[in-house]
């Protein structure tokens, strides 16, 4: 059987681009500036949300303590073996930070490592995605650091990409294995190596490094096929088909593996997470949910980018497959973040992957589109950026500006309210062994000296089956007849969808320790009878419960963009107030 042979240069190249020669050793500064430059406008917008860390990537951090001390897949020592958490490659990284003495051990230069390191790992990965522009640039424009640096400045200009980024979860690894894909198939085009092993079996890999960084990123599985099939042909019909099947191969070995792995250890195939979060079969009108991406950027500024899009599709250049083959990605990324159950954090959080790819290829585009025009032409699209741009770049940092007032649920604060507070309640009422009910986890598993029992269910599978299945009656049965937990604490969604807040059962095994100034189905902070049998001492975690909680929730805001301390460890009772 004979293969086609590979696309021949002519066919790929411009007449005036032929004389093209791989970038010089002396003009390598300038794609290091670049690069530099993009990373570190990046850097600077994410310094704006200071040591900010979301509550949810400290179940992450949980997870990493409990594989690197040899505790398995646990939340905090003791808990049951739960895959709660959803980002095996990142929960990996932060597991050999800790092997490595650069994180959960204490401050580097002052700063507290759970801070530093995924940070600094965050920052990392902003420099890979710019590195893999230029990689990109350089075969088709004669500066490519002007691509890299657009794409810098596109990034970091995105509220949205930089908050998620730099909030301790998965985000900027998943964009950058993304990219990664994108510009390997988007290069392996323009050289006509499409349909060779080696490109096939990156791609692979890639797709399968993105299915561990989050699940839907298995959707970018279909990135290297759809590319082929675009450049399907009749005599390259079987030549396509067996790398499509090296690139299943490559794909399926580590994803494969890794499922069943999760099978023989939990009985899922997937994250416990997905079955609490209730994420089920995308309905058809969720695909107008990519329509919000459009809004959040400016439909203005969408729109010239569109047409700048079509004004480099339809002239006969010499990248124009290699065009095409980046939309395919951006499709897929679109498609994977309308299907996903919607995020009550604010800010697209699962959109990250989409502004990297476009990104990539807005500066590709733009660069080059304008680097062909012609006078007139250049004015056109100059004035087309400004007048659409400006007005985006005013109201997403709008939004930058009002998400450091307001940041979405931070680490620290629940590190002190549910997990410093509750251990100070133990203290005060002197569980020795106990238990407490909450629905904010991260920062409650890394320091309550408390068995955690999760109301969110993420990391418990039973509470994770009772919602999957719309079963609240029987969660209520299993906290109240079978859990017990010592403490619990609840608040307006979590007591009325739970129907805790009703439950005769609350008023009769629990006594308040403090309720909040509202009607009484919006909850507070509660404690077994059992437990608080002496009055003396239940007047005393009544007390501190008075002084501080107010003091403590009133400041979320305030000190939302802080640092609690050097460590965060099971049984500390100081609050972090730095």
């Amino acid at each position: 059987m004979v293969s086609a042979p590979p696309i021949p240069p002519a066919r790929i190249r411009e007449p005036d681009l032929a004389s093209r020669e791989p970038i010089e050793s002396g003009k390598r500064w300038q794609a290091v500036v670049a690069v530099a430059g993009g990373t570190a406008l990046i850097a600077a917008q994410a310094a704006r949300y200071g040591n900010w860390i979301v509550d949810d990537a400290a179940i992450t951090f949980g997870y990493a303590r409990g594989f690197a001390e040899g505790l398995g897949p646990v939340v905090q020592p003791g808990a049951e073996a739960v895959e709660g958490y959803s980002n095996p490659t990142w929960t990996a990284l932060l597991a050999i930070g800790k092997l490595l003495g650069l994180f959960d051990r204490g401050a580097i230069l002052g700063i507290p490592d759970y801070v530093l390191f995924p940070k600094a790992l965050a920052l990392v990965c902003c420099a890979g995605i710019l590195a893999a522009v230029h990689s990109a640039a350089t075969v088709v424009g004669r500066r490519p650091w002007v691509v890299t640096l657009v794409a810098g400045v596109a990034l970091a200009s995105v509220p949205s990409f930089v908050i998620w980024s730099f909030s301790g979860l998965e985000n900027s690894l998943y964009a950058l294995v993304v990219v990664a894909l994108a510009v390997t198939v988007f290069r392996a085009v323009l050289a006509g190596r499409l349909r060779t092993r080696g490109v096939a079996a990156a791609a692979g890999v890639l797709a399968a490094a993105a299915a561990l960084t989050r699940p839907e990123g298995a959707v970018y599985a279909a990135v290297y096929p759809l590319v082929l099939l675009i450049h399907l042909r009749g005599p390259v019909l079987w030549s396509s088909v067996r790398h499509v099947l090296v690139s299943v191969a490559a794909f399926a070995v580590p994803y494969g593996g890794y499922l069943l792995w999760r099978y023989a250890e939990f009985g899922r195939m997937v994250p416990n997470t997905a079955v609490a979060k209730k994420q089920g079969v995308p309905e058809i009108e969720q695909l107008t949910r990519a329509g919000d991406l459009v809004q959040y950027l400016g439909a203005p500024a969408v729109l010239v980018l569109v047409v700048l899009i079509g004004l480099a599709l339809a002239r006969s250049s010499s990248w124009r497959d290699g065009l095409v083959a980046l939309l395919v990605p951006l499709g897929l990324a679109s498609l994977a973040y309308a299907v996903l159950e919607p995020d009550w954090m604010g800010q697209f959080r699962f959109a990250t992957p989409v502004w990297a790819l476009l990104a990539l290829i807005a500066a590709l585009t733009t660069v080059e589109v304008f680097r062909a025009a012609r006078a007139r032409g250049r004015a056109l699209i100059t004035v087309a950026l400004v007048a659409t741009l400006l007005p985006s770049g005013v109201v997403l940092a709008e939004a930058g500006e009002k998400f450091s007032r307001t940041p979405t649920l931070p680490m620290c604060f629940i590190a002190d309210r549910f997990g410093r507070m509750f251990n100070q309640y133990a203290d005060i009422l002197g569980v020795q062994e106990g238990s407490v009910l909450e629905p904010d986890l991260g920062g409650t598993a890394l320091t309550s000296r408390l068995h955690v029992v999760d109301l969110a269910g993420l990391v418990d599978a039973k509470i994770a089956d009772f919602y999957h299945d719309g079963d609240m009656a029987g969660l209520r049965d299993h906290v109240f007849e079978t859990v017990q937990p010592t403490f619990v604490h609840f608040r307006l969604y979590w007591g009325g969808v739970t129907g805790l807040a009703g439950d005769p059962r609350l008023a009769r095994d629990y006594v308040p320790l403090y309720e909040y100034p509202l009607p009484a189905e919006y909850g507070g902070d509660f404690v077994r009878r059992d437990v608080a049998g002496d009055p003396v001492l239940l007047d005393a975690a009544r007390e501190y419960a008075r002084e501080t909680i107010p003091v403590t929730e009133s400041r979320i805001n305030a000190w939302g963009l802080r640092q609690c301390g050097d460590t965060l460890a099971p049984g500390q009772t100081t609050l972090g107030l730095h």
